[in-house]
């Protein structure tokens, strides 16, 4: 769920001193976002160093600013593939156990068990849970739903995902626990927004700067979970 690849487009670019080359089919969108991703600092970066995604640099930014990793032993990633953000925690926090979940395959990471399902499916949480030996520290989502192309039906799906993240980080995190989730423009909804107030010391919002400035996407950051009571 959480994507970071596209296909090429229709028509020519260049980035760094290379010509894309054209191609039947392709749109003048896709070309356009295929230059940018290519010109990324931050996927050449993240070529270079062995992630599978730039995603991986807003989890360690978000991790600077928030210590989210520090003390985490058991990791659950919604919306894992690529795989980037385990992979962060891995490199981080190498003797953590972490699971996560997509729709889309992902290709195995080493400490990792990775369930290729849908997180609304109802025995996902209980999979998820069930593979750690403990409550978890630290769930993250990274998932959305797939845009349609109208603003609020767009917002409202992704909404829906990060409702249930939050309903089921609230359902299994272990005491001072806590859960990051990506949002749109906007941040999260007022009535979600109490239900982690309840639960949580702390909530806030934040962009990383591994976000790329032209997207609506920010992240939620809530810590020090309460208990379930």
């Amino acid at each position: 769920m959480r994507g970071e690849g596209k296909g090429a487009g229709k028509g020519a670019g260049k980035f760094g001193g290379q010509r894309l080359r054209t191609a039947k089919g392709r749109t003048a969108s896709s070309t356009k976002w295929l230059s940018r991703q290519l010109a990324d600092p931050y996927v050449k970066k993240a070529r270079a160093e062995g992630y599978r995604s730039r995603a991986a640099y807003k989890l360690a930014e978000l991790d600077e600013k928030f210590t989210l990793l520090k003390g985490a032993s058991r990791v659950i990633d919604l919306g894992i593939a690529p795989g980037g953000w385990s992979q962060m925690v891995r490199q981080r926090r190498p003797q953590a156990m972490v699971a996560g979940i997509d729709l889309l395959p992902t290709d195995p990471i080493q400490g990792v068990t990775i369930f290729e399902m849908d997180f609304m499916a109802n025995e996902a949480p209980a999979a998820l849970a069930g593979a750690l030996d403990g409550p978890p520290d630290l769930v993250l989502s990274d998932m959305a739903a797939n845009t349609v192309g109208h603003k609020q039906t767009d917002h409202l799906r992704t909404m829906g995902l990060v409702e249930a993240a939050a309903d089921f980080a609230i359902a299994v995190l272990a005491p001072g626990g806590a859960f990051v989730a990506k949002v749109l423009a906007g941040g999260t909804d007022a009535e979600l927004l109490a239900l982690l107030k309840r639960h949580f010391t702390a909530v806030k919002h934040a962009k990383p700067p591994a976000s790329r400035k032209d997207s609506s996407e920010w992240y939620v950051i809530a810590q020090g979970f309460k208990g379930r009571a």
